[in-house]
């Protein structure tokens, strides 16, 4: 289910869907590095002002699903215009930082990605850039990455199912807006 805070900032409306904290499972595969599953989380955050902010935590998942490691973390901030395009500031633990452009698919909740510009730091790896695509499948998150670097051309290397974390909060809410249905639940369905 979709919820629209109240406090949103209207420009945000389209991008609602990504809000909440989501969590879940992925592949990473990359020349010259392990191919892996990894853990995730992710939440996307609001505070009325006009961008959505953005934090990923992911980690290495050995064969019974336990965290072995730390994988990789990002942080950033999304905006959309009213032409449905999508901007995003992003910064990696490993020392890079990237601006993101794409757009939000009509009719549906997917998100395009294509990097603009890449800055790094001495100590960060080979990056080019990258591709991303963000869906809302059935109540699910799932995304797909691509990346490139100077010795390999762009290719995917990291992608994930992510399923909506529910607080108790939420829960006694949903609960309290119950409130008007009949005793016997079966009088709303008639």
């Amino acid at each position: 289910m979709i919820e629209i805070p109240s406090d949103l900032n209207p420009d945000l409306v389209p991008l609602a869907f990504l809000l909440g904290t989501w969590e879940g499972a992925g592949v990473s595969d990359f020349p010259g590095a392990e191919k892996c599953n990894f853990g995730q989380s992710v939440t996307f955050s609001h505070d009325g002002r006009d961008f959505i902010e953005y934090t990923s935590r992911t980690w290495v998942l050995d064969a019974e699903g336990n965290k072995v490691k730390p994988l990789e973390s990002e942080s950033g901030y999304w905006r959309i215009d009213k032409e449905r395009k999508v901007e995003i500031v992003m910064v990696r633990d490993q020392g890079i930082v990237e601006v993101w452009y794409g757009e939000l698919a009509d009719q549906k909740p997917q998100i395009d990605l294509v990097t603009d510009a890449v800055a790094r730091t001495a100590a960060s790896g080979p990056y080019s850039g990258g591709k991303r695509l963000y869906g809302y499948v059935k109540g699910d998150l799932m995304w797909v990455g691509e990346k490139s670097t100077p010795e390999v051309p762009l290719r995917p290397y990291m992608s994930a199912h992510l399923k909506k974390v529910v607080t108790p909060e939420q829960v006694e809410a949903w609960a309290k807006d119950l409130g008007d249905l009949p005793d016997d639940g079966i009088a709303f369905f008639k």
